[in-house]
This record gives structure tokens, sequence and C-alpha cells, in this order.
């Protein structure tokens, strides 16, 4: 599954509350949701490489998997 970052989420990861985010991260947790997801929506508890715990947005098009946001905690 080709998962797509928007310019959005890559703007998100250099604020404070994403530190230690990384978009391979973001990538990994995104292809490890399964099934098909028609409308945005937020994915909750992730933990990053590094420790810290965030909130996805996804939705599925037909390129691929969208990631809108990020949600550090």
């Amino acid at each position: 599954m080709h998962v797509i970052i928007t310019s959005h989420v890559k703007q998100r990861l250099r604020e404070q509350r994403q530190q230690r985010i990384s978009v391979q991260d973001i990538i990994r947790q995104a292809k490890s949701i399964p099934g098909t997801i028609p409308v945005a929506t937020r994915f909750r508890g992730f933990s990053s490489h590094a420790g810290r715990t965030y909130d996805m947005v996804v939705k599925d098009i037909a390129k691929g998997r969208l990631v809108i946001t990020v949600i550090g905690k």
C-alpha cells in the first residue's frame, strides 16, 4: 500500500508537540491499519520509534492511504 503524507503533516512534524515522530514512523503505522478507510478517521494511540505517543487522521484515496494530520501527545 502506498502512503501519501500531506505537506501539512510535514509542517506539523517540525512543531514541538510532534517532536520525535518521524516520517518513517507515520508510514509504518499507516500501513499497519487494517481494512479500508472511506472517510477521514482519527486513529489514536500510535507510538513512534522514540517513544512519543500520537494520533493520526487517515483516509484511503485512489492513489493510496492519505495521512491528513498528526497530533502529538
